[in-house]
């Protein structure tokens, strides 16, 4: 993958006006391996300018529960912190896509969700084939970090997003990568900010979220505060 950057997900950005609009910046960090191969990794911060009319924030599985109660407690935290976020990128010209996977049964006749799927299908870009560097944590047995957790790994224990996170007419609600492509594609959108939970699985793998996305060509700015 191409190298990653994180963001705290705060306000205000730094900003300027052009002849199209504002122009906001906000200060990317990531790590360099400067010498290929030395595992010599080195700090790099870019400020990268973006216009809030051509991005999206999308929020990836802040669900209202969790089969894990350490993640169920934090998810709870995060989605308070994210609310009034969501609610000043709105304003500023932002989409918003609410994506908790595995829950679109609950939002079939929502009007966010039906605009969804009123998008016409745009077909991805070839596949970029990317490498990716290994993660620092072994989260092979589900990520868990709750002492006897009393659910099963995996067990399917949410059934919408956060009621915390507020949903307005305007936003969209998918879980589906493709309807995520398209409609960015549809709105003119060059910057995808994502946040969510957990920033080492479903921030990475689901199908609208970083990897794949980044693999279709989308930019993508990951939040830095992710549970």
């Amino acid at each position: 993958m191409p190298l990653s950057v994180s963001l705290r997900l705060a306000w205000p950005f730094s900003s300027a006006y052009t002849a199209t609009g504002p122009e906001l910046h906000v200060k990317l960090r990531s790590r360099l391996e400067i010498y290929k191969g030395s595992a010599d990794w080195r700090e790099v911060v870019i400020d990268e300018p973006f216009s809030p009319s051509s991005s999206a924030l999308i929020l990836c599985d802040v669900w209202d529960n969790h089969w894990c109660q350490g993640a169920a407690t934090r998810v709870g935290t995060l989605a308070r912190k994210i609310a009034p976020v969501v609610n000043v990128a709105r304003s500023h010209g932002f989409l918003i896509i609410h994506a908790p996977s595995e829950t679109m049964e609950y939002y079939r006749d929502a009007p966010q969700r039906l605009n969804m799927l009123a998008i016409p299908p745009t077909q991805p870009p070839p596949v970029l084939v990317l490498s990716d560097s290994p993660l620092p944590i072994d989260d092979s047995d589900g990520g868990c970090d709750t002492p006897n957790n009393p659910l099963p790994v995996n067990h399917r224990n949410w059934t919408r997003e956060n009621a915390a996170i507020p949903i307005a007419p305007a936003d969209l609600i998918s879980d589906s990568g493709r309807e995520v492509y398209s409609a960015l594609r549809f709105h003119g959108i060059k910057t995808l900010f994502v946040a969510g939970v957990h920033a080492n699985m479903c921030i990475l793998n689901r199908t609208f979220a970083i990897r794949q996305m980044t693999k279709w060509s989308v930019h993508c700015i990951p939040n830095r505060s992710q549970a």
